[in-house]
């Protein structure tokens, strides 16, 4: 398993009873977790004393409990070269606050990439990064020196990565920001004849686009795959596939990317789970499976 261990502004303090409670720089928050199935003693006396608690709908849904905690503040996030990215987070629905901690073993992977592909004399990789989010790999890809696209169906979240951005001196980065349904515009990218480097995808399960496309992962990825590894260069750096799908697992990525994009450029795929480390337990845990597939070992 691949583990995001190297945060200095984040930490899960401890997992029970389908809840983990976490630190974002000095706020505890509850929050639900599907993985979450074991139901161990709750000694830590941070479970007496959160900031915040999601608490989950028996109807679907939840919402937030707030006891001491401001309506945004900010975390960062050290890449290996020392370069740092910023976060404005705050309490969102579906038990969001803007970031997804256990992604930093990508954005680590992607950053040492770009990197050494410019060190070896490379122009600056085109990166397109989809389902693009709150900008995290956005950040880390363009802090490294690359140049990027960034789509995503929801102007609201598209909005908080420009914010993001800014809030780590990125505002003057060659980043292009595109609210607009992932599908469609690769589409209209191949028509345009656009290509890229690198491609980044984190799909969620179940989505609709800006439209109300539909977008359902198990009927729609490996089709979505094949469709984007047309946009990629004829000297590819790397493509990676986020997953938080149970039925997506690390193998049914590498399965993907070695049938899609292997059997045409060679190279190499990784794919494996990937996880939080949980400071009292001293155990992992689970928050999915990525793919990458690199040009390069």
């Amino acid at each position: 398993m691949l583990t995001a261990d190297r945060w200095k502004e984040y930490t899960v303090l401890d997992t029970s009873r389908g809840e983990k409670l976490e630190d974002f720089g000095g706020y505890r928050l509850i929050r639900p977790d599907p993985q979450v199935i074991w139901d161990t003693e709750r000694s830590l006396p941070e479970w007496k004393k959160p900031n915040a608690h999601y608490h989950r709908s028996k109807n679907g849904g939840g919402s937030w409990e707030f006891f001491d905690l401001p309506k945004q503040w900010q975390i960062c996030y050290e890449l290996p070269g020392k370069e740092k990215i910023t976060f404005n987070l705050k309490p969102f629905s579906f038990k969001h606050t803007g970031v997804f901690p256990e992604q930093a073993v990508n954005w680590d992977r992607c950053s040492t990439l770009i990197k050494e592909r410019i060190r070896k004399g490379g122009e600056a990789p085109r990166v397109l990064n989809l389902f693009a989010y709150t900008g995290g790999a956005t950040m880390a890809a363009a802090a490294s020196g690359a140049r990027l696209t960034h789509v995503d169906a929801s102007k609201g979240m598209v909005t908080w990565a420009k914010e993001n951005a800014a809030a780590s001196g990125l505002s003057e980065a060659p980043i292009r920001y595109l609210v607009d349904d992932c599908t469609k515009f690769v589409e209209r990218e191949l028509r345009r004849g656009n290509t890229y480097e690198a491609i980044i995808m984190d799909p969620p399960s179940y989505g609709r686009g800006p439209k109300g496309e539909l977008w359902k992962i198990e009927d729609d990825i490996f089709d979505f795959v094949k469709l984007c590894e047309k946009l990629l260069s004829d000297k590819p750096l790397f493509f990676l596939i986020n997953s938080y799908t149970t039925g997506l697992q690390a193998g049914v990525l590498t399965y993907m990317l070695d049938t899609v994009i292997k059997k045409r450029h060679g190279g190499h795929t990784v794919s494996d789970e990937i996880g939080l480390p949980v400071r009292k337990s001293g155990l992992v845990l689970p928050c999915g499976a990525a793919g990458l597939w690199s040009a390069e070992a």
